[in-house]
């Protein structure tokens, strides 16, 4: 029987996991479909267009505060989460980590990132700006840097983003964005009156 050797470094994720090489969980070069990908790329192209949308979105969904109100926050969760859910999965392969850092980051997803980094790239970027774990998928971060300098407020992705909060995954970040504002215009006019 032929002895088994371990394979360098760059070898296929399953040919690396027959060996016992440490393979991420969920991970591979076939996880994501490459349209995905080609979506994905062309809105951090599209970054300054997507930058406009949305805060025009943002402030429209800001007036619909009273509707979301009405019915109760918790009640319009579930829709509101589905279609967003859907949107930004479509042109972002949104994760829905719940605290959207898209604003901020040129339209790339940081939650993209085999290692969930939200504050830049790990050390391993290839030379070709693909990813070193999935050897396939363009780098977020260099994606991020370049949808960014599109941007109007590009110099954004400097700020340093918090760790992400688990309890907030799979839940609207439209709509726990819309009533943080919503909360602080109020906090705003009770100090003024």
């Amino acid at each position: 029987m032929a002895e088994q050797r371990q394979m360098p470094g760059n070898a296929a994720a399953a040919t690396k996991a027959k060996t016992g090489a440490f393979t991420p969980a969920g991970v591979s070069p076939n996880r994501r479909s490459r349209s995905k990908y080609t979506v994905r790329l062309w809105s951090v192209r599209h970054s300054r267009f997507f930058e406009w949308f949305y805060n025009r979105f943002a402030a429209a969904f800001l007036l619909l505060h009273p509707v979301w109100k009405f019915f109760g926050y918790e009640r319009v969760e579930r829709p509101i989460t589905f279609v967003e859910r859907h949107v930004k999965g479509f042109l972002f392969d949104c994760r829905m980590c719940g605290q959207c850092v898209l604003s901020s980051t040129g339209m790339s997803c940081p939650m993209n990132c085999p290692k969930q980094l939200r504050n830049g790239p790990c050390g391993g970027v290839r030379a070709n700006g693909n990813c070193e774990v999935e050897p396939d998928m363009p780098c977020v971060w260099v994606q991020a840097w370049k949808g960014s300098q599109n941007m109007a407020k590009g110099n954004a992705i400097m700020d340093v983003q918090k760790p992400v909060n688990q309890s907030l995954r799979q839940t609207s970040s439209w709509l726990r964005v819309t009533a943080e504002a919503a909360a602080a215009g109020e906090a705003a006019a009770g100090k003024d009156a």
